[in-house]
């Protein structure tokens, strides 16, 4: 019920719900507005936590990739540099951005999901997949 009231505070004061925003100043912030961060960010969590008390079997291990730990380290490092590098993360661009009409939101929107398509072309078809 937090998160939900932090949600409506986000819509109704026109602010952005990028995920990796929100959270990096929740963390870094010591502001008076980091407590609807925190609930904001606490709402994820319990949708998720939620949704594992639904249906449990959508959290299968049988559905995570077998990769090494350094894999999953690099690959959060190389996202929230990503996240830096482009000013916000997909959630703020691609869905609040986009709806905002923001052309540096459709650049980036535009930027990641080219650079995906090529990722997942080279590592299938010219790499041959892993």
């Amino acid at each position: 019920m937090i998160g939900l009231a932090a949600a409506m505070m986000l819509v109704f004061n026109g602010r952005i719900a990028g995920i990796s925003g929100i959270f990096g100043s929740a963390i870094t912030n010591r502001s008076s507005d980091g407590p609807w961060r925190f609930a904001f960010v606490g709402g994820l969590v319990a949708g998720g936590v939620g949704m594992f008390l639904v249906d449990p079997s959508m959290f299968s291990l049988e559905m995570i990739p077998t990769r090494s730990t350094w894999a999953f380290v690099v690959a959060g490092l190389l996202v929230g540099f990503g996240t830096r590098l482009g000013n916000g993360c997909t959630s703020g661009h691609g869905v609040c951005g986009l709806s905002r009409f923001s052309v540096r939101s459709l650049v980036a929107t535009l930027s990641f999901m080219g650079a995906g398509i090529v990722a997942v072309y080279v590592f299938e078809h010219v790499i041959g997949g892993f």
